[in-house]
Order: C-alpha cells, then sequence, then structure tokens
C-alpha cells in the first residue's frame, strides 16, 4: 500500500521529515475562498449512491466467500478466508467512513438524515455512533493541543513508562504495533487510552462520563441501545449459524474496519514533521494544519480518499468526500508548504513512526517553548 515515489507537486520533492511551518500567512476564510463553491454542496441523492455502492460490494464478498469458499480444499481455504477479510474490512471500512462523515454534517443538507444513517452504519461496525461523533468533534476542535484534544495525545520524556523502554527494539515495536491495531479503538472506547485525562474515569458508554455534555448525554444512551442491538443480532446469528461462522463472516471483517481506522488516523496524526502545543502556543488553526495526508494506493479510493484528504478534513470537516480532493488541491497553493502528503508505503511508514515519534520535547533553544516536536528513544 502507497504509492511510494509519486512526486505530484512541488512540496513532495522535499525532505518529508523537514518540520512543517508554525504560524500560516493565511486565514481559514482565504482558504475557503479558494475553494469553488460546487465543493460544500452536499447531496444526500449522491451520498447515498456510495452506501448503496458500499453495501452492494460488501454483499457480494459476503455471498462469495459463504458459497464458494467452504467447497474449496483444506490449504486453499485458508488462504481465501484471510482474502476475504482484507476484502470486506476495506469495504466496510469505506461505510465506516460515510458514517463518519454523517458525524460532521457532510452526508446532506438534513442533520436528521446524516444521523439516521451515521448510528445504523457505525452501530453495525460496532462503534457508538453518538458517542464517538461528540468526542470526535472535540478532537477536531482541539487538534493536536496537549492540554485539550481528544486522542492521540504524545508524552513527554519524563512521562515514559517503563515498558516502553523495554519495548524500544524490533520485537517490543511489533507487539506495541498489533497491539495498538488490534485493541487500540475498543480500548479507546472503553477507557480512553492515548485521550484526555480527565478528573475521573471515562468512556465513551457512559453518559454520565466527562468527555460528554449534559445534552449529549441522552444520545450517548441511544448509540448504547443501538450497540446493544447489534450485540443482541450476534448472538440470534451464533445461535442460527454457529460461532464460527459468526466470526469468519462478520466480526474478523469488523476488527478489520477497526485496524484500518487505528492505522489510518495513528499515521495522519504521528510524524516527526508535525508540532504539538501547550496552551500557551495553541491556537484552533495551527492545530488543524499540524495533520499529513498519507497515500494508501489503491485504498485510497476504497476509503473514499479519507486517507489523502485528511489536511483538508481538519480545515474544513463538512465538505463531503466526493468534492474533497478537488478542494484539496484548491487550497494547495494556498498552503504553500503547510502543505504535507507522504507517500511513504504504508507498512514503511508504520514502522518509522513507531521507531522514531516515541516523546515529545519543545526544542531547547527555540522561542516557542510550548511548542513540542516527536524524539526518538
Amino acid at each position: 500500500m502507497g504509492a511510494g515515489g509519486r512526486m505530484s507537486d512541488p512540496s513532495e520533492g522535499k525532505n518529508i521529515l523537514e518540520r512543517v511551518p508554525i504560524d500560516p500567512p493565511f486565514t481559514l476564510s482565504d482558504l475557503k475562498k479558494a475553494i469553488p463553491a460546487h465543493c460544500f454542496e452536499r447531496s444526500v441523492i449522491r451520498s447515498s449512491y456510495y452506501v448503496v455502492h458500499d453495501l452492494i460490494v460488501a454483499y457480494v464478498f459476503y455471498f462469495l466467500a459463504n458459497t464458494y469458499i467452504p467447497l474449496l480444499p483444506t490449504p486453499w481455504a485458508y488462504l481465501a478466508w484471510p482474502v476475504y477479510w482484507f476484502c470486506q474490512a476495506s469495504i466496510l471500512t469505506g461505510l465506516w467512513v460515510i458514517g463518519h462523515e454523517c458525524g460532521h454534517h457532510a452526508f446532506s443538507d438534513y442533520q436528521l438524515i446524516d444521523d439516521a444513517v451515521g448510528f445504523v452504519l457505525h452501530s453495525a461496525l460496532y462503534t457508538p455512533y453518538f458517542s464517538w461523533k461528540y468526542s470526535h468533534r472535540n478532537h477536531h476542535a482541539n487538534t493536536n493541543s496537549l492540554d485539550n484534544d481528544e486522542v492521540y495525545i504524545p508524552k513527554r520524556k519524563s512521562k515514559i513508562a517503563i515498558y516502553s523502554k523495554l519495548l524500544n527494539n524490533p520485537p517490543g515495536r511489533v507487539f506495541t504495533l498489533v497491539f495498538r491495531l488490534t485493541l487500540g479503538f475498543p480500548l479507546y472506547l472503553l477507557t480512553n487510552i492515548s485521550g484526555k485525562k480527565y478528573g475521573r474515569f471515562a468512556n465513551h458508554f457512559d453518559p454520565l462520563s466527562p468527555i460528554f455534555t449534559e445534552r449529549e448525554r441522552i444520545q450517548v444512551v441511544i448509540s448504547d441501545i443501538g450497540i446493544l442491538a447489534v450485540l443482541y443480532a450476534t448472538k440470534l446469528l451464533v445461535d442460527a449459524k454457529g460461532a464460527a461462522w459468526v466470526t469468519s463472516m462478520y466480526l474478523i471483517p469488523v476488527l478489520g474496519v477497526h485496524m484500518f481506522f487505528v492505522l489510518i488516523t495513528y499515521l495522519h496524526h504521528t510524524h516527526l514533521s508535525l508540532p504539538h502545543y501547550d496552551s500557551t502556543e495553541w491556537n484552533w488553526i495551527r492545530g488543524a494544519l499540524s495533520t499529513i495526508d498519507r497515500d494508501f494506493g489503491f485504498l485510497n479510493r476504497v476509503f473514499h480518499d479519507v486517507t489523502h484528504t485528511h489536511v483538508l478534513h481538519h480545515l474544513i470537516s463538512y465538505i463531503p468526500h466526493y468534492h474533497a480532493k478537488e478542494a484539496r488541491d484548491a487550497i494547495k497553493p494556498v498552503l504553500g508548504e503547510f502543505y504535507k502528503i507522504d507517500r511513504t508505503p504504508i507498512f514503511k511508514a508504520m514502522w518509522r513512526e513507531a521507531k522514531e515519534c516515541i516523546y515529545i520535547e519543545p526544542d531547547e533553544d527555540s522561542e516557542h517553548k510550548g511548542t513540542y516536536w516527536y524524539h526518538k528513544m
């Protein structure tokens, strides 16, 4: 995955690890003016087309796997199942991305439609829609703020745990990456791991959690009901089809969705060129610009381009995915050196970030004492 050496704009000719600047000479208004007006238009018909398209593809994958894999000789079946899991997880990640767009009111002009579609899609993929919608919006409002961001908050060197030092070797990094990809999302939902530190225990299923405001608590309950309904439906499927069938056809692909989601967001927010800020230096546009686009190769399209339009998404989150590339290209001349895309092949990038981005510290000789950069152990 990843396109490797392509260079479609001048910014890609520079050292990709070179730090981004801090103070932009432009405003959010300048960026919006550069984007064609039609890019802001949301069409419920067009958005729904992508839902139907992905559902049809997902059904085709299910039909082929359910019909033909059991007929294969054992060695071939062992090879066919991982292919199915990868394909099904990929297309379901596309559906998850559309649910994510619903949370940003980028699906249609009608909030009720957005929430209804997002609730169904995310619940079916074991994601509490409203709970995640609100914590994710907090993340967008406080991106790369060490005090107020909701997720991917790195640690200072003095706060690095002893186990991180013990895992600072190739086997340890493999373990860390596998742990992050498989358990990262459920642990984030359940314990707010890697998230903002609140005064008490916080998770995405407790309506009284400090993550949420008073007006959001009833919708957290609705999210919980959605997850419980899917759990009950899963139980009924297990009773009817057996645990092995449900695990192979549904649960492993859903785990794959969570893995893809963690991988995508981890790479969007973890890079040697990206700063983090404490409250003395942070402002909204600095934080929004401190993200990076990635190239997942052919999966860019499957994931509805969320992978390589993330900088735009943090600046203007309500632009629908089918306008995102055009809008991104329109603001590139304005962003200049503030825009970054890393086309390093994904597995290579994942390993590099796990090795190099361990803790953050400000530069000793810098006047920006509240600006922190990644360092390796």
